[in-house]
């Protein structure tokens, strides 16, 4: 017996006609759609502060009245979490819709996760809860489920417990049904999107969106849609795992799944086939994503072209050193990114780009201040000045945090079709998270002639963010590089080639099985994503970075 689940978002502003294209190019059972991360709880909490009915992704209204026809008449089921700050807006919204259009279904929502009342001066609190809430609307027949703030892959592992009649102490068959959601909450990321060795798949400007065949034991077949876009092979689904994970127990509220029992194989074209995959009791906390307003920022970006661009620098940072000493904001950040080239053919290639970000709780200190001082300088300053915008008046900047409460304060509640509410019971069964011993490492590589070269000629990486820390998850394709790689990227290798986490905290995680290792950067993103900290907020691109940095590699890998 299969249950094919299949993903039509992963992330508010994803491709608008994937649910017709899950819908029409396939079977598939259910739908999911995931529309969350943390900088989109800030963005909602804000549309909520201009309107209380709002606080939930509005595109998906749109998709739906496209679909929801369809879907019906095909007998697929829709799970999302779109309902963001007030799933019991968008259930009550799908079910207008519904009514407008004429498509008999029954529409129920999960809450309990909001628990802003309880941290005062946060502007959205929210308990990432598991799927048995979901679970249980789908049991009592729901056709569309809505929820708030769920861990991502909850949207697979409630239909998947509904299907198949697991309870809370299938820990191995709920941990398999973890990883097969986490490598479709993303979407096209498992099907060729974002993939380091982009290439070799033969390139796809529209890859597919993911579709999981999950079986009774946890096990699950990883593939697409026949004739859609890009490629499933065993390097995209383990760059997928590694995405936004930590060490080798990778926690939820309804399992932990241990990463470190995953064994992928390639099933034919376009299929992976996830086994093996170890649960252990959740542990006895929930996390909750805590987001409020950190205050207020700007930014300008001065334009140095042709020579003398370290001086041309200095002396701009000194003037607005002095025009900004006369009511100093909190915090001051310069950047120089040295796009420039000698001897340019063109001026844009001659240039590089001084940025400087201001923050401050006040507005005032972020907005005349530095316009003033930076607009003063036009013709005061170095030869060639000019910026690629005029500062403005600053912008509220958010903050995000996490925090973590006992499973048992929280009140899970499925909210049925028929508005029957159902208490959804926290786990008997917990467990402390310990970390996992470290697994041995494999015989080093024989010694022989390497070359210095580009990390990325032999492995792969993708990076993500998590706060204000940060994941680069490094893995390889074959056991000679797996060899040569777990003795090479060391800690301080890391360091070394990536120098901002020189002085941070960062820990190496080994994956064997992934012919992995995960390090974790604390820190890097400062007050999470939508603070800003860095030119690359949410390190999308570090693991790239990564690869484009030179070691000595041997030459039989090359």
């Amino acid at each position: 017996m299969t249950l094919r689940i299949g993903n039509f978002s992963g992330f508010y502003g994803d491709r608008f006609d994937a649910p017709r294209e899950m819908l029409t190019g396939g079977e598939v059972d259910v739908l999911t759609g995931d529309y969350l991360a943390e900088l989109t709880m800030l963005i909602l909490a804000r549309d909520r502060l201009k309107d209380p009915s709002a606080g939930y992704a509005r595109t998906f209204l749109r998709q739906l009245e496209e679909t929801l026809g369809l879907a019906h008449e095909r007998g697929v089921r829709i799970v999302t979490n779109a309902g963001g700050l007030n799933p019991a807006g968008l259930a009550d919204a799908v079910r207008a819709l519904a009514a407008r259009l004429g498509v008999p279904v029954r529409v129920a929502h999960v809450e309990g996760d909001d628990l802003t009342a309880r941290y005062p001066g946060a502007l959205a609190a929210h308990a990432y809860l598991g799927g048995f809430g979901i679970a249980a609307c789908l049991r009592e027949g729901a056709d569309i489920v809505v929820t708030g703030r769920v861990t991502d892959a909850a949207l697979v592992t409630g239909p998947a417990a509904a299907h198949f009649g697991w309870t809370p102490a299938d820990h191995d068959r709920l941990a398999g049904a973890v990883v097969a959601g986490h490598v479709l909450e993303c979407g096209a990321q498992a099907t060729g999107g974002n993939y380091a060795f982009f290439g070799e798949g033969g390139v796809s400007l529209r890859p597919g969106f993911p579709l999981a065949e999950l079986h009774e034991d946890g096990s699950s077949v990883i593939t697409k849609h026949p004739g859609t876009g890009g490629f499933v092979d065993v390097g995209t689904v383990t760059a997928q795992l590694l995405y936004e994970t930590g060490g080798a127990r990778y926690a939820g509220p309804d399992v932990t799944a241990r990463l470190d029992t995953v064994r992928l194989s390639q099933d034919g074209p376009d299929r992976v086939r996830v086994e093996g995959v170890r649960g252990e009791a959740p542990p006895p906390t929930l996390k909750v994503g805590l987001n409020r307003l950190g205050g207020f920022r700007n930014e300008v970006v001065f334009v140095l072209t042709g020579l003398d661009i370290e001086a041309k620098a200095d002396l701009v940072k000194e003037q607005m050193g002095e025009a900004l000493a006369k009511s100093p904001p909190a915090g001051v950040r310069w950047e120089l990114a040295r796009t420039d080239r000698p001897d340019a053919g063109t001026e844009e290639t001659a240039s590089a780009l001084l940025r400087l970000v201001v923050r401050d709780p006040s507005q005032e200190a972020v907005g005349r201040v530095l316009s003033g001082a930076a607009i003063e300088l036009a013709l005061a300053s170095y030869p060639g000045f000019h910026v690629l915008a005029p500062p403005g008046k600053g912008s509220p900047y958010g903050v995000f945090e996490d925090v973590y409460v006992p499973q048992g304060d929280v009140d899970h509640v499925a909210v049925l079709h028929d508005g029957r509410r159902v208490t959804v019971d926290a786990p008997h069964d917990t467990a402390v998270l310990d970390d996992v011993p470290p697994p041995a490492l494999p015989e080093p590589l024989p010694p022989g002639p390497a070359r210095r070269a580009p990390l990325g000629l032999v492995a792969g990486a993708r990076s993500g963010d998590k706060g204000g820390n940060a994941n680069v998850g490094v893995w390889v394709r074959s056991d000679d590089a797996w060899r040569w790689l777990a003795h090479a990227l060391t800690v301080e290798r890391f360091r070394e080639l990536i120098p901002e986490a020189r002085e941070l905290p960062v820990t190496r995680h080994v994956l064997p099985r992934l012919r992995a290792l995960n390090f974790l950067v604390e820190g890097i993103l400062g007050e999470g994503v939508a603070a800003q900290a860095r030119f690359d907020p949410q390190a999308k691109a570090l693991g790239e970075w990564l690869r484009s940095r030179h070691l000595d590699i041997p030459e039989a890998l090359l």
